[in-house]
């Protein structure tokens, strides 16, 4: 987590009132010099700024798309690290993109670090050594530049949880390079060990979860990054088809099957984001990305009920909108699905941004170094051209005409 200097205690002493008419007043000031974009997790009072929301990549995607339409010179990216990181890749070198609160980060993200992936990557390849095994590294978009990075330095790709299983299909075709005679796959997807597993399920592999119950082999392995060789033998490795990678969303973790079956006690139909655990997807009525989501509820036909499986202010929002038309929906659990991170950014820091930046200064700039932009560039470039659609269109807010 990098370091956020305290704000002045002007800022906390505003009421929100005042800092939403600042950050607006702010906004005009600087005009198109400016786009501030909104993940779905963000509060509502920091979504109603922004240019554009949707989820991470879709961002970074609009703003390599709109910073030069528009001569934009700076981008706020109102989320967490990895993405602003991303935005950074994907944008020209002389649009700057600014995090609001420097320690918002990803728990999931930081569960794999650059250097644990070298490890990995070493004793995977001792463990495969003569055995006519292609290993190929995917990548959760929810990941670091670093990891990003890594993946593309060593032939892989990223991916997010619309087009996973897309990905997959590229990995198991040997990605970019066709296989050789009697050559497999063995697939490492970082660092979301339930997206993983998920689309591995789905794709026909057998999970560990899945083998004790069939009392089958399983080809699927968990790579805990802080045991020696990942907590697996040799054979293990070797005879795993799909490695996961031990990480996990905080936010997705906390939903249980019990809560899908509370919910379809109470005749409600369950749609939950790929993250959660499979146990979980198992037993829902449907799963799919944010998107998919919040699509699936718009479309959604009057008096139908609906528990959503995913993160709380999103879950609102959409609900809120739902109700309007009839539609029933809410959350999964009655716990706090909550992005604690993705919640340090909020008006007070916005507004400290807007303020520096209108005077001259620019604070809290996330720039990725050259060497890393090029190799991540290779994972995202993978991802992007082999599948049919790595994004929906975006939704504009225009916060500021």
């Amino acid at each position: 987590m990098l370091y956020q200097p305290q704000l002045h205690d002007s800022y906390y002493a505003a009421s929100e009132a005042e800092l939403s008419e600042r950050i607006t007043a702010r906004r005009l000031e600087l005009g198109t010099r400016l786009l501030i974009l909104g993940h779905h997790y963000q509060q509502d009072d920091v979504i109603r700024h922004a240019d554009f929301t949707g989820d991470s990549l879709k961002l970074s995607q609009i703003a390599a798309r709109e910073a030069p339409a528009r001569g934009a010179e700076f981008i706020i990216f109102c989320g967490v690290h990895f993405m602003a990181e991303t935005a950074d890749i994907l944008t020209p070198e002389s649009v700057r993109v600014l995090l609001p609160d420097l320690s918002a980060g990803c728990s999931m993200a930081d569960m794999a670090a650059y250097e644990d992936a070298v490890d990995a990557w070493e004793s995977i390849a001792r463990a495969v050594e003569g055995t006519h095994t292609r290993v190929l590294p995917i990548t959760y978009v929810n990941s670091s530049a670093a990891v990003k990075a890594f993946v593309g330095e060593h032939g892989g790709a990223c991916c997010t949880s619309s087009n996973a299983s897309q990905v997959f299909d590229w990995a198991m075709r040997g990605g970019d390079e066709p296989l050789a005679k009697h050559e497999s796959v063995k697939i490492l997807f970082l660092p979301d060990q339930h997206l993983g597993r998920n689309t591995a399920k789905s794709k026909g592999f057998i999970t560990e979860i899945d083998a004790q119950r069939l009392k089958q082999k399983p080809e699927c392995a968990l790579w805990n990054p802080r045991k020696e060789s990942g907590g697996l033998r040799e054979e293990e490795i070797r005879d795993a088809k799909v490695l996961l990678w031990a990480g996990h969303c905080s936010v997705h973790k906390l939903f249980r099957p019990e809560h899908v079956a509370t919910a379809h006690a109470d005749k409600r139909t369950v749609i939950v984001h790929p993250e959660c655990a499979q146990e979980v997807v198992d037993l829902a009525d449907m799963r799919g990305s944010t998107e998919h989501i919040i699509h699936t509820i718009e479309n959604a036909a009057a008096g139908t009920r609906w528990s959503l499986g995913t993160e709380v202010h999103l879950v609102n929002r959409v609900a809120a909108a739902a109700a309007l038309r009839g539609v029933d929906a809410r959350i999964l659990s009655d716990c706090q699905c909550l992005c604690t991170t993705m919640y340090r950014v909020d008006q007070q820091h916005l507004a400290w941004v807007l303020d520096e930046l209108a005077e001259g200064n620019v604070v809290n700039e996330i720039r990725v170094h050259p060497e890393a932009r090029r190799l991540a560039s290779l994972s995202l470039g993978r991802m992007l051209s082999n599948v049919s659609s790595a994004v929906v269109g975006a939704q504009a807010v225009h916060a500021v005409d």
